[in-house]
């Protein structure tokens, strides 16, 4: 919908527009995977036009790629990011999709997928693609089996995603390969750093979500606990920027206890506002994906200021 705003398809007020164009591939059914976070999923009974708190409206496509063009000529979006969902004929209605944008203009592309052939990344490379995303969405292979399928039937693999990440890196280069990891699965803090800190090494990076409950779907729970979303974001940001590492920091009952650089420097970074902003490709910023205007806010779209840095201080030391 914010995408829609900015590209004068939608009336919506708001204090952060998008500044990536979120796009999805259309398919009227469900997607043939299960996972039990998911609106999409094939046993949700949930509307099936949404993911987390974003909603993806069927627009006709050659309207959205010239007004997609203008709005990048015009400097109002700077990239555009399509998403999939896994169905028969999802590979060619992609390829469709990043093709006639490129016939329009230039905007970097990305795309996020499932794990496909090596030769599919190829293909999606040479057709204009620059970023590529292969959410594993947990941080251990106990959660990511327990949410994601188990390798039933439609279902997904630990191992295969690892394998489709390393694949990716090694076609589209260290840094240019991303990873979703939403937190509040159940996760520990040191479980999720170490994940972390294993996707850096590989050449990738993930972006944080927040757990958004989704009424229909079949994981019942609750938004993450601030202070444990707000040590992560730090951490994956210290990581990042290899201003730190997993081995460097120490944990305490699962908690960090220690991000391994001194406290000066923390809260440096910190004031900074930096690792508290939605982490992605470029200019991704994603307005109120995982939150309610008004409510609590995971991933600033915009950069944070004096008093929100006060406030995420705060919040880092809740539980510890």
């Amino acid at each position: 919908m914010g995408t829609l705003r900015v590209l004068g398809m939608e009336m919506l007020q708001t204090d952060a527009d998008t500044t990536t164009a979120y796009l999805q591939t259309y398919e009227p059914g469900r997607c043939s995977a299960d996972c039990s976070f998911c609106a999409q999923a094939r046993s949700a009974s949930s509307k099936s036009d949404s993911i987390a708190r974003g909603i993806y409206p069927p627009k006709d496509t050659k309207e959205v790629v010239s007004r997609l063009s203008k709005a990048y000529g015009k400097g109002l979006l700077f990239r555009a990011c399509i998403q999939t969902m896994k169905y028969p004929s999802m590979p060619e209605d992609l390829l469709f999709l990043i093709k006639e944008i490129r016939k329009a203009s230039q905007i970097p592309v990305s795309v996020s997928i499932f794990p496909v052939p090596e030769e599919k990344l190829r293909e999606l490379r040479k057709a204009g693609v620059d970023r590529l995303v292969i959410p594993l969405d947990a941080a251990t292979e106990e959660i990511f089996a327990r949410i994601k399928g188990g390798g039933e039937p439609c279902g997904y693999r630990w191992e295969t995603h690892l394998k489709a990440l390393s694949d990716a890196v090694r076609v589209f280069g260290k840094g240019m390969v991303g990873t979703h990891l939403i937190i509040g699965l159940g996760e520990t803090e040191e479980e999720a750093c170490g994940a972390i800190q294993m996707l850096s090494r590989m050449g990738a990076y993930a972006s944080l979500f927040a757990y958004t409950p989704v009424a229909g779907t079949r994981l019942a729970g609750k938004q993450p606990e601030i202070g444990h979303y707000r040590r992560l974001q730090l951490a994956c940001y210290l990581i990042d920027q290899h201003m730190s590492s997993f081995d460097r920091m120490v944990f305490s009952e699962g908690k960090i206890a220690a991000f391994g650089i001194p406290g000066s420097y923390i809260r440096e970074v910190i004031s900074s506002g930096e690792p508290f902003r939605t982490r992605g490709c470029p200019d991704c910023n994603r307005p109120y994906s995982t939150e309610k205007p008004g409510g609590v806010i995971y991933n600033y779209p915009l950069e944070p200021k004096e008093k929100d840095t006060a406030t995420i201080k705060k919040q880092i030391l809740e539980g510890l």
